[in-house]
């Protein structure tokens, strides 16, 4: 399985590991030196997550945190998100008027 995110591409990228000792001149110090170079992988953050393809099938991809927080990929709704039941014109009236009652009462008050 190749670490790499199945929507944009991301791969791993090499890069340097510094290793530094002493105390930054501006905290007062002689400042940091530079003890030790070494190479690194810098690894992208993938996440295993059910998508809801075009046709409306579900998939399991392996995707990077940046395509899932761009909106780039839609996850699989288990289920619908909760929606209060519609009132009938008597009750949105009654609703209404408490909440007019209530902001009359924090108004008084200042």
């Amino acid at each position: 399985m190749a670490q790499a995110c199945e929507i944009c591409g991301k791969k791993p990228a090499m890069g340097n590991q510094v290793a530094k000792r002493g105390k930054p001149k501006y905290l007062g110090g002689v400042g940091t030196k530079i003890t030790g170079i070494t190479r690194r992988k810098f690894r992208p953050n993938l996440q295993h997550v059910r998508v809801t393809t075009a046709e409306g099938t579900t998939k399991r991809l392996r995707v990077c945190t940046q395509c899932i927080r761009s909106g780039a990929v839609a996850k699989m709704m288990r289920t619908s998100p909760f929606k209060l039941p519609a009132l009938d014109p008597a009750e949105k009236a009654a609703l209404e008027a408490v909440l007019a009652k209530e902001e009359r009462k924090k108004r008084k008050k200042k």
